[in-house]
């Protein structure tokens, strides 16, 4: 339909915006393709990113280096600094821009924090530059409809699609979680969340599916990541006398803290934390016997020591590279880089809008995650989710949850 004004000038603007970013670019290098990460490389998640690095890399390297005609170069871009200990919206735009303006990037695997991809998605779909996400699951990034408002049309400012992600979003994670609770003849809740993107998402779809089935929740609080510590608060949620506390959010915004704190106040309920809190860090921050058998774990896939076919191949050799078992998500540093790899191939040219339109067709890839697709959304069909529990120091697999169960009776 005819451009309002108002968008027509926003058109306009985007259009000079995308100039301004690839005005200044030098010539391409026909010969040479780079495919670069960003991810918080300082900090107390570097531990994860250590490993998803380490992926993406095995990747390239099990590649020889080339795709169809073209030589692969890896870089390795740090979306944190070491004065926030995290990711920052400056670092990630920074990132994002870089990648825009080099002519031989084609493809950019990121981000790690859902909340990261929110800055560097507008900037990369300007040039349709292909983003892989081994790790983003909040659901506003891609689901219409279950987002903020706005979302997800308003990462796409061109109206194309660009961004992919290869591990389930929340709405499968929240949800089912909330199931487990319900299976496992938990009554009533308290819910704490770190108030950011991806945190207080999926504790939000926690409490909606646990009010749907019937489990009472005592009291829904944010907490302030910056804070050292959170006795007060546990002395509240001690009073609640809860079956089980739930966390939405990550180590880096306190998990482990918040764990400590809760032991430390005798409180005797159960702990349930997401995906953002699987990792060796975590229960490292927290102490392992404020752990010991009380607390679990959901990850969007099966953990490394579960993997079969190409995944376990992926593990066994990482394994013999690096001399340890991989953290949760390397492999889906891995697959991501595979699907960059698998688009580039088979687009056979250097046109970014060619690599993304080949990385949106795929629907039947044989990879280190099992034979899986994209859907039209960009999102993984993967429907797997498991559950772990934290035994003698690390994380111990307990059970595949259904992605597609009979509703509990309330």
């Amino acid at each position: 339909m005819p451009m309002t004004g108002r968008v027509r000038i926003a058109a306009i603007a985007l259009g000079m915006a995308f100039m301004a970013l690839v005005g200044g670019c030098r010539p391409a290098d026909p010969t040479l393709v780079k495919i670069v990460s960003s991810l918080p490389r300082t900090g107390s998640a570097k531990q994860q990113s250590d490993t998803i690095v380490r992926g993406i890399r095995m990747a390239v390297e099990e590649a020889g280096g080339r795709v169809g005609p073209f030589r692969v170069e890896y870089l390795d871009l740090d979306d944190s600094t070491a004065a926030a200990g995290q990711w920052t919206s400056e670092a990630e735009a920074a990132n994002a821009r870089r990648a825009l303006q080099d002519p031989d990037v084609m493809a950019y695997i990121g981000t790690y924090n859902s909340g990261a991809a929110k800055v560097s998605m507008p900037i990369l779909n300007l040039g349709d530059l292909l983003m892989v996400s081994p790790a983003n699951t909040a659901v506003g990034l891609t689901k219409p409809g279950l987002g903020a408002p706005g979302e997800p049309e308003v990462y796409r400012p061109t109206g194309r699609f660009n961004y992919t992600r290869v591990v389930p979003a929340d709405d499968l994670q929240g949800p089912l979680s909330a199931d487990w609770a319900k299976k496992r003849g938990v009554r009533r809740v308290y819910i704490l969340d770190d108030n950011e993107v991806y945190g207080k998402g999926i504790a939000d779809l926690f409490d909606e599916r646990c009010r749907e089935l019937g489990i009472e929740v005592l009291g829904h609080d944010s907490i302030d990541a910056k804070a050292q510590e959170f006795k007060s608060l546990m002395a509240s949620v001690k009073a609640a006398k809860p079956d089980l506390v739930y966390f939405g959010g990550t180590t880096q915004t306190k998990g482990g803290q918040l764990a400590k704190d809760m032991a430390s106040a005798g409180i005797d309920a159960l702990l349930m934390v997401p995906d953002g809190c699987r990792e060796q860090v975590f229960i490292d921050s927290a102490g392992a016997a404020n752990l010991e058998g009380r607390c679990f774990v959901t990850f969007g896939g099966l953990p490394p020591e579960k993997l079969t076919g190409k995944g376990q191949a992926f593990v066994d050799r990482y394994r013999e590279k690096f001399g340890e078992l991989p953290e949760a998500y390397a492999v889906y540093g891995y697959e991501a880089t595979c699907v960059a790899l698998q688009a580039i191939r088979e687009a056979g040219v250097k046109d970014r809008r060619a690599i993304t339109d080949r990385a949106l067709a795929i629907r039947d890839f044989d990879g280190a995650l099992g034979s899986w697709g994209f859907d039209a959304n960009g999102d993984t069909t993967m429907r797997t989710l498991t559950v772990s529990v934290v035994k003698n120091g690390g994380f111990e697999f307990e059970e595949i949850l259904d992605a597609n169960p009979e509703d509990p009776a309330p």
